[in-house]
């Protein structure tokens, strides 16, 4: 259960009087080194592959786990492994969320060694695909080959402006079809007719509330919060939540992990209402689907997202991917076949991703791990 900014705010009530004159610092200060990953000098690096892998950790992937680990082999080679530490296994039972944010990562690699000059052989899963979960067999080996006919990609421009936007849409401002078109590659597809719209986002919020509700679901989001900017810089992954509302409530002890805990709490339902009306602000959908649900399906469902995310970005359009439809976990069953009935009928087509887009106010960087902390030379 992805958190927002937002989702406290009403339960922030005079709390930031408290802060006081000496205090002040302390509710204001942001995270120092938790987004420096994305403002590095764009110069290029003497080593390719470290430059390429400078974009591609800023990739999106679930609960921002960031479980990528990169080895590099010899001169011109890696190879990509899953940090099995970081999977989510009550609401990711089998890796694919995991899975399709490695497809991220490989498509941003691909571009930015396109735009050093090189073409970026991918070899996935060639230990063979890891079922029913990931394992320590590596997700795909890489090989960095000079090439003076390789296409930049136009889309490379954007990465780094890149953002999954939590925040709540302007439901004032219509979409128009040609934008929501433009974002669209292959065989995605997206709606904004509003009647169908409705029928989604019923069942979108149905998701999320039983996601925030299962207690087993609900407390691997709460073991993955960052509450403020010293926890933030300290562990940039997870679920930040920071700003000065969100130092204000920790500081004054109303906003801990306990307490969101608990769903009867003030500050627990406080959160799940600001999450549902964030997330039900909706203007338009986007989704990707693969006929199939391998491993490569999943992967390739990844490399397309991102692509619409960044075209999204180049067009101004604000995207959020909502996840708790498409999950396999039990108690999200009756969602899961209702989303991919009004969606793709009969089509038999699997649902990997599916995002609402809008207009929305920007919003920061989410955190990252640095560079050198997901490289291994061995």
């Amino acid at each position: 259960m992805p958190f927002t900014r937002r989702s406290m705010i009403v339960a922030a009530g005079g709390a930031l009087v408290l802060a006081g004159s000496a205090g002040v610092w302390r509710v204001t200060r942001s995270p120092r080194t938790a987004t420096a990953p994305w403002a590095f000098d764009p110069a290029p690096l003497p080593d390719v592959r470290l430059d390429a892998f400078r974009y591609a950790i800023l990739a999106p992937n679930p609960h921002n786990r960031q479980p990528w680990l990169i080895r590099m082999d010899g001169g011109d080679g890696a190879t990509l492994f899953c940090d099995l530490e970081r999977r989510l296994p009550e609401t990711d039972p089998f890796d694919r969320q995991i899975t399709i944010g490695f497809g991220a990562f490989l498509e941003l690699a691909r571009m930015a060694a396109a735009e050093r000059g090189n073409r970026l052989e991918i070899s996935l899963f060639p230990q063979g695909e890891a079922l029913p979960r990931l394992d320590a067999r590596p997700i795909a080996s890489l090989r960095f080959i000079p090439d003076a006919k390789v296409a930049r990609d136009p889309l490379f421009a954007h990465i780094r402006r890149r953002r999954s936007n939590k925040e709540a849409f302007d439901k004032a401002r219509a979409l128009k079809s040609d934008a929501v078109a433009a974002i669209a590659e292959q065989d995605d597809r997206y709606m904004i007719d509003p009647a169908i719209i409705a029928q989604a986002r019923a069942i979108i919020l149905r998701a999320v509330s039983i996601e925030a509700t299962t207690r087993r679901t609900h407390l691997e989001s709460i073991n993955l919060l960052r509450i403020g900017h010293a926890e933030i810089d300290a562990a940039p992954d997870g679920i930040d939540l920071g700003g000065p509302a969100m130092e204000a409530l920790k500081l004054v002890g109303q906003l801990d992990r306990p307490t969101l805990a608990d769903p009867g709490s003030m500050a627990s339902q406080a959160a799940l209402d600001g999450m549902l009306d964030s997330y039900g602000s909706i203007p338009g959908l986007i989704w990707v689907a693969t006929p199939g649900n391998s491993r490569a399906d999943q992967i390739e469902a990844g490399r397309r997202y991102v692509r619409a995310n960044l075209r999204a970005t180049a067009l101004g359009l604000a995207m959020h991917p909502m996840s708790q439809s498409l999950q396999e976990y039990a108690e999200v069953a009756q969602p899961f076949a209702a989303i991919h009935g009004l969606l793709e009928g009969q089509s038999g087509r699997r649902v990997q991703m599916l995002a609402r887009i809008g207009y929305g106010s920007p919003t920061d960087p989410a955190p990252r791990w640095p560079l050198e902390t997901r490289v291994r030379t061995h």
